[in-house]
């Protein structure tokens, strides 16, 4: 960023049009809108403190601040955005506390707010069209309720909370009154409008439940929950010729005691009390109003204030008292200065001053202790602080000698302030407005460009006089050289150049051929450098009177225009948004202003700072060079665009002025403490300029005081000589009276302490009278009260007889209840010992049952035993003998055994070879389950294949059948308007033919006709009759041309009607081939698709029976080997029995295979005749058949073969 820094120093300056413009943060200090600034002023130390105003800004709307006096809302429209901006006063610098800016409503500006007494809430009335009301709880941001409060797009002027109420809201406009409380989160309107409504300008709260509120016709209303409890209209009052008199003598007897400073811009008394002459025609509007503790304060129209005080025995207020605005005679026209519409009032806390806002831009105040001293005459008001701009300032000027800046104004006037004093020096209005100043560098003299004449004028002690006219009308821009010596003035497109001694005109600059908009001189003054709307930079020699360098860019309208210290770079600002930096007619470097555009340019005298203002209203700062990126500070300052920049000489302030009518006067630093401090050789001059008339009128106005001093003297001694004696004899009167009072009191002392005597005695009698009565009245009583309490005793022991009866009844109850109770429990007892009982001889029953089960257990386990032993007995002997038995086998055997070794040694031969077929065997088994598995997997995919082509045939044949349908059904249409339109032509052949024919009939009498009357060839007469009489049979004169005519036109018409439908039928058989022919392709293409598909079935079929014999074959083949494996090797024999139950279920699926072959021939079918109906719909010939499915309909068996 920048190291230059620019501090707001002081503003001189008020925005009068925003709403609520004026508030007391304490007693000394108040808080008003300045430029985009809000401006705390400290009335007593004369100190400013600036709120600075959002980025972007484009202006505040409205103010409020809170009750407790710790915030303050501000409403601005940043970049066409709606926004409200909530500071926090108390903390140094005040720093934001909330913005207010995202919105679920439409809103375009907020015109009102309120806070709430608790400053919790915050109320904001939108502008039209919406008028809506939105209550916040501003902390949260939060939205409580939000109503529209009006829907004709009536202004709204201003809302409020009650001061007691956070609930209730008071809105005021034109024709609007209305008071919302809010409840169950919205608000709702509390009362409504009688009569007529009124433009109702302002409103105040002086209760909790009272409201005033004045209108643009002068009434006052009182409202009291809602209803109208009291009305009057304001009276505009004139002042008469004796009191203006009046006045005219206390100005001059004040003007003896106190005569004003002569540097003091404060008005004199003179301009005090001068009223005005002329009628007051308008209606007074009542566009404020302030309560305080004794009622109220309203505007009364135009620079007038009533006090309003309540009525003790009424609800109703009297006017009390009234101040006005003081007419300025320093004004072009004072009878007008004082007619000022107020904007805004306030009192301050303790109520001891009244400050009020005008519609000029000004400020006044008054004490309200004057207001009780001037009794039955209108009290004034007094500024504030100074008169200020109340019109954009045009020219801006400082000079080197004093600290003194001199503005002008499209108010037509030239003020001169004190950058150092922070005070105005002088001002005056003139006739014409004024668009440029400059000022010397002496401090002496100004010279002032008016719409009329160029004027130099004499800076006076009191005056500023003008001693010199130049003709130069409308002059836009002046500037008196850094010497002094010269000054250049601008009319048009010519710059003129004066001698500043003998004020003749040396030279004329000509060259620009557009307005020109700034002037500026290089620092040793031989050189002035111009810049215009025509794009042109001029650089002038003044010895010669010529340029010397020049740099011309037509598409940029230049502003305003500077030049180094070393005069070797000018700077240049216009309507291309750049700052560019210009040397020998070229321009060296453009630098972005950023989607602003810069209106104004100035740089220091060291060199090394740059500053500029733009239409935003923003200032710039940035160190030379100049940068290339965003590197500058940027700083809030007017709320409209910046018209004229100055810095000092010493490089210690910045001055900066706009069309909001505001100057602000900055403090510079430079962060690196380069070309800023500079040391002044010579402190401010101090001297002042006055005239030779003025000092003796001054010399005879202190003679003529001094001798008038001396006669008051003489007069005031001989006057208090007359008082003394007079006081001396009125005393001696009064001590004489005094004695003789004081003797009549001491008479009158003793008659009343008699009196008090006998009061005494008779009271002390009264007093024993009473003791004694009261006595007796205490004995009564007591002998009351004993016989109530012997009756009260008596009823006692009433109550506890029957109180010991009825405990022993219930004793008595209790006892038979516990009696009841232990036979019931009896009863249960021996009941529950019973079943007890059953149960016991039931368990020994089944103990019993379980003793002998397990006595017969064990007898029949001894008998098992028994068996037992004797069974294997038995088969012992039996084994012993069959052991006997096979030991003589064993004998005869190993007998054979030596046979059976040779059989056996054959037999091994044989069981090896068979071994060896087995094993073979088992490999063409292994083989052909492998062939099986493949074979299944083969139908397993033949399957899917067939579903998926079955689904695809489907799908195809559904778009295939939905898309003829659809073109059939097109096609019928085509042909049912084909055949209508075939009908119009026949009828109309029909009606030609027929016109043919009685056009024939027609000819064929004609020339039946003709043929007679040529029989009167040789008789011309006759002949001419019988062409006559044939003409008029045949022919008509208007008939023929239109029957010619007509007969033409229709032929024509017919002709291409004819043609027209010949063209259609022809594009329509060929759309119909067309079709004809797609169709035909399309059937083409579905018989070959589905020929393909039943070819894939038979094929799929004859793969199916070969497989099927394979695997009867293989089945055959491994009953066989199960045969011999049975006969010869049995453990052989489970393994063969998979491959039977893999061929079952092989059968199995062969049949579901067949199944859903059928289901498809079927669809196949269902499809053909489908098609088969839809080939018999009109307009379309079948172009082929699908094969038939007889040969589908063979068994597989025959397929096979």
């Amino acid at each position: 960023m920048s190291t230059v820094v620019a501090q707001a120093q002081h503003i001189f300056g008020l925005r009068g049009r925003v709403a609520n413009n004026l508030f007391f943060f304490d007693e000394q200090i108040i808080i008003f809108p300045c430029g985009n600034h809000c401006v705390k002023y400290n009335v007593d130390q004369k100190w400013q403190k600036f709120i600075p105003g959002s980025e972007k800004s484009q202006g505040m709307l409205a103010l409020a601040i809170s009750p407790n006096r710790r915030y303050l809302a501000i409403s601005e429209t940043v970049q066409d955005k709606a926004t409200i901006t909530i500071y926090e006063l108390s903390s140094v610098p005040c720093r934001k506390r909330k913005v207010l800016s995202n919105f679920d409503f439409t809103v375009q500006k907020f015109v009102s707010m309120a806070f709430s007494p608790d400053s919790k809430y915050l109320v904001a009335q939108t502008g039209p069209p919406e008028s809506n009301l939105i209550y916040w709880m501003w902390e949260k941001q939060k939205v409580m309720a939000i109503i529209r409060t009006d829907t004709q797009n009536n202004p709204i002027y201003q809302v409020s909370f009650n001061p007691q109420d956070n609930t209730q809201i008071c809105v005021t406009g034109n024709g609007v009154f209305k008071l919302f409380r809010y409840a169950e989160g919205a608000l709702k309107q509390t009362n409504f409008q009688r009569g007529e409504p009124q433009n109702y300008l302002s409103h105040t709260w002086i209760s909790e439940d009272r409201i005033i509120v004045g209108t643009d016709t002068g009434k006052l209303f009182l409202f009291e929950s809602g209803d109208q409890r009291w009305e009057t209209s304001i009276v505009c009052k004139e002042a008469t010729s004796e009191t203006s008199k009046k006045l005219e003598v206390v100005q001059e007897s004040e003007s003896l005691i106190e005569f004003p400073a002569p540097s003091s811009p404060d008005m004199s008394s003179e301009q005090l009390f001068v009223e005005k002459n002329e009628s007051q025609n308008l209606m007074p509007q009542v566009s404020a109003i302030a309560p305080y503790s004794k009622g109220f304060a309203c505007s009364a129209g135009l620079g007038r204030v009533l006090l309003y005080e309540k009525m003790e025995e009424k609800d109703a207020y009297r006017e009390s008292r009234e101040i006005r605005i003081p007419v300025d005679h320093n004004s072009n026209d004072p009878s007008q200065s004082d007619k000022q519409e107020i904007l805004c009032m306030c009192f301050s806390p303790s109520e001891e001053t009244l400050i009020v806002s005008t519609s000029r831009n000004q400020l006044y105040s008054i004490t309200m202790s004057l207001t009780e001293i001037s009794k039955g005459e209108p009290a004034h008001f007094e500024f504030l602080m100074y008169p200020l701009h109340s019109a954009p300032i045009t020219g801006l000027a400082a000079c080197i000698r004093k600290p003194l800046i001199a503005t002008c104004s499209l108010d037509r006037s030239v003020r001169i302030w004190n950058y150092e004093t922070n005070n105005l020096e002088l001002y005056k209005e003139y006739q014409e407005e004024a668009y440029t100043v400059s000022l010397h560098p002496s401090g002496h003299f100004i010279v002032v460009g008016f719409a009329d004449k160029l004027r130099i004028m004499n800076l006076l002690i009191n005056d500023i006089r003008s001693f010199k006219e130049f003709p130069i009308r409308g002059c836009r821009e002046c500037a008196f050289s850094n010497g002094g010596h010269l000054f250049a003035a601008v009319n048009g497109n010519v710059i003129y150049i004066y001698t500043s001694t003998s004020l003749e005109n040396i030279s004329n600059l000509k060259g620009h051929t557009g307005k020109i908009k700034s002037v500026v001189w290089n620092l040793d003054d031989s050189k002035l450098i111009s810049c215009g709307t025509d794009g042109a930079v001029y650089e002038w020699n003044l010895s010669s009177g010529k340029r010397e360098t020049e740099c011309v860019l037509k598409s940029c309208s230049y502003n305003c225009v500077g030049i180094s210290p070393d005069s070797k770079i000018i700077f240049a600002v216009g309507s291309d948004q750049t700052l560019k930096e210009i040397a020998d007619s070229s321009v060296l470097r453009e630098v972005s202003a950023f989607d602003v555009t810069y209106t104004a340019v100035v740089i220091s005298h060291s060199g090394r700072m740059v500053f500029v203002g733009t239409s935003m209203g923003t200032i710039r700062s940035m160190k030379y060079p100049l940068p290339l990126h965003k590197e500058f500070n940027e700083y809030q300052a007017h709320a409209g665009p910046v018209t004229k920049m100055a810095i000092t000489f010493d490089d210690q302030f910045l001055l900066t002025s706009a069309e909001d009518g505001c100057l602000i006067t900055w403090k510079v630093y430079d962060k690196d403490g380069r070309g800023v401090k500079r040391e002044r050789e010579v402190g401010f001059a101090e001297e002042v300029l006055v005239t030779k008339t003025d000092m003796e009128e001054k010399a005879q106005i202190m003679l003529e005081l001094k001798t008038r001093v001396e006669e008051l003297k003489m007069e005031n001694e001989y006057q208090l000589r007359l008082k003394d004696m007079n006081y001396t004899e009125k005393i001696k009167e009064l001590t004489d009276k005094f004695i003789q009072e004081m003797e009549s009191l001491k008479t009158k002392n003793q008659v009343l302490r008699t009196e008090k005597e006998k009061q005494e005695a008779s009271h002390n009698n009264y007093v024993e009278d009473l003791l004694e009565k009261q006595s007796r009245e205490l004995q009564d009583i007591e002998c009351c009260n004993n016989q109530k309490l012997l009756l009260e005793y008596e009823k006692y022991q009433e109550l506890q007889l029957k109180s010991q009866r009825m405990q022993e009844e219930y004793e008595k109850q209790l006892r038979d209840n516990e009696e009841t109770k232990s036979q019931a429990l009896e009863e249960l007892t021996e009941y529950y010992e019973a079943k007890l009982h059953e149960k016991a001889s039931l368990l020994e029953e089944a103990q019993d049952d379980a003793r002998q089960q397990l006595r017969e257990f064990e007898e029949t386990k001894k008998q098992i035993e028994e068996d037992e032993d004797r069974e294997i007995q038995d088969i012992k002997t039996k084994y012993e003998k069959k052991l006997r038995d096979e030991k003589e086998a064993n004998l005869r055997l190993k007998g054979e055994t030596g046979i059976m070794r040779k059989k056996f040694s054959s037999l091994q031969k044989e069981i090896e070879e068979r071994s060896t077929d087995i094993e073979a065997l088992k490999g063409e088994q292994m083989k052909l389950q492998g062939v099986i598995k493949a074979l299944e997997k083969d139908i397993q995919g033949l399957k899917r294949e067939i579903q998926e082509r079955d689904e695809t045939i489907q799908d195809k044949m559904e778009a295939e059948l939905e898309r003829f349908h659809k073109q059939n059904t097109q096609l019928e249409l085509n042909i049912t308007e084909l055949w209508q339109k075939l009908r119009a032509t026949d009828q109309e052949m029909r009606r030609e033919r027929q016109k043919e024919r009685d056009m024939e009939a027609l000819v064929k009498r004609f020339k039946i006709d003709l043929h007679n009357c040529v029989g009167y060839i040789q008789e011309p007469r006759q002949l001419k009759e019988k062409i006559r009489a044939l003409f008029d049979k045949y022919v008509q004169q208007a008939d023929m041309v239109e029957i010619v005519g007509v007969d033409t036109d229709l032929q024509q018409e017919y002709v291409r009607q004819r043609e027209h439908l010949e063209r259609n039928l022809a594009t329509l058989k060929k759309k119909v081939v067309k079709e004809n022919e797609l169709h035909r392709s399309d059937n083409v293409r579905i018989m070959q698709e589905n020929v393909s598909l039943i070819k894939e079935i038979n094929e799929l079929r004859r793969e199916l029976k070969i497989t099927r014999t394979q695997v009867h074959d293989l089945e055959s083949g491994l009953r066989l080997t199960k045969k011999l494996r049975h006969s010869e090797v049995p453990e052989t024999a489970p393994n063969l029995e998979k491959p039977t139950t893999i061929g079952i279920l092989r059968l199995n699926e062969e049949e579901e295979t067949e199944r859903i072959i059928e289901m498809q021939r079927l669809e196949i079918r269902r499809l053909r005749d489908h098609i088969h109906e839809q080939e018999q719909v009109p307009g379309l010939h079948p172009v082929g058949k699908l094969p038939s499915l007889e040969m589908n309909d063979r068994s597989p068996d025959s397929a096979g073969n």
